[in-house]
C-alpha cells in the first residue's frame, strides 16, 4: 500500500512574472485556485523582506478566497513572525534569507536563530500553526532543532538536485536519506524541497519517511509550455509512483 507523500506548490514565481511589468497579471489568486484544482495539498509562498515577488496582500487574499492550506516561508525575524501570526497559515517554514541571493542558497543555521524561534514557538502552537525549519541534511542542525522542540524539518535538496555526475548525485542522495532516517527515528516529521523536477524527484520521493515535498520554480517554468494544472498533475503522478 502506498504511503502518501504530500505535494506543496510554491507560486512565488507567478508573482515574479507579475511584478516584472507591474499590474495584476498573472494573478496569484488564479494560480492558487489552479493549485487546488490540481489536487496539490498546499500552496507555498515566501514573503521576503524586500517583497521581490510575494507581497503581503497576496497572502491575505489567498487565505480569504481559496480553501487550501497555506505554507508560509519566512525569515526568522520579528516583522515576519508578526505577519504570520496575523495571517494564521496552516504552517510556517523558517528559511534563511540574504538580500543579494537569487534564491535560497542553503539551509538555516539553527544555532544563530534558536533564541527567536524558541521565544515564539508557544505563540504558533496556541494559534495551531505548524512550525518547520528549512535546513541542510546536517545531524548537528537536526539535534539542535530537536532540542528546541521543533517537530518538522524541510530538508534542502539543492546539492542533490544540482549535481551533474552520478557519484555526486549518489553522495548527496545518501547524505539526505541518512539525515531523514535519523530525524524520523527521533520523532521529527520530514519534508524536502529545492531544485526538484520531473527528472530528479522520484529518487527523493522514494524515501518513505518524507511526508511532504515542496516544489516551485520548476513547476512554474514548465507550466509555460504545458499549463500549470497539467504540470502539477504530472508531478503528483511521479511522486505517487515513487511511493509504490
Amino acid at each position: 500500500m502506498m504511503k502518501y507523500c504530500k505535494l506543496g506548490v510554491n507560486i512565488d514565481h507567478v508573482a515574479t512574472i507579475r511584478n516584472a511589468r507591474g499590474g495584476d497579471h498573472p494573478g496569484l489568486l488564479r494560480a492558487a485556485e489552479i493549485v487546488k484544482r490540481a489536487n496539490a495539498d498546499s500552496v507555498t509562498m515566501h514573503l521576503r523582506e524586500d517583497r521581490r515577488h510575494i507581497v503581503d496582500n497576496d497572502l491575505f487574499e489567498i487565505k480569504k478566497n481559496v480553501n487550501i492550506p497555506i505554507n508560509l516561508e519566512i525569515a526568522p525575524t520579528e516583522e515576519m513572525i508578526s505577519i504570520s501570526l496575523s495571517l494564521q497559515p496552516h504552517s510556517v517554514c523558517f528559511v534563511p534569507e540574504r538580500r543579494e541571493e537569487l534564491t535560497t542558497e542553503g539551509g538555516l543555521d539553527i544555532f544563530s536563530c534558536s533564541k527567536i524561534i524558541s521565544k515564539n514557538l508557544l505563540l504558533f502552537k496556541n494559534k495551531k500553526i505548524n512550525v518547520t525549519c528549512f535546513i541542510d541534511p546536517d545531524l548537528e542542525q537536526i539535534k539542535a532543532l530537536n532540542k528546541l522542540g521543533v517537530n518538522n524539518i524541510e530538508f534542502h535538496t539543492g546539492k542533490y538536485a544540482s549535481s551533474q555526475n552520478k557519484n555526486d548525485i549518489d553522495f548527496h542522495f545518501q547524505e539526505l536519506k541518512y539525515a531523514i532516517e535519523f530525524s524520523d527515528k527521533i520523532g521529527i516529521n520530514c519534508h524536502a524541497g529545492h531544485g526538484l523536477n520531473f527528472s530528479n524527484v522520484s529518487m527523493v520521493a522514494s524515501i518513505k519517511q518524507i511526508k511532504e515535498l515542496n516544489i516551485g520554480h520548476f513547476l512554474i517554468g514548465e507550466s509555460i509550455f504545458c499549463g500549470l494544472e497539467d504540470t502539477i498533475i504530472k508531478m503528483r503522478e511521479l511522486i505517487n509512483v515513487a511511493r509504490l
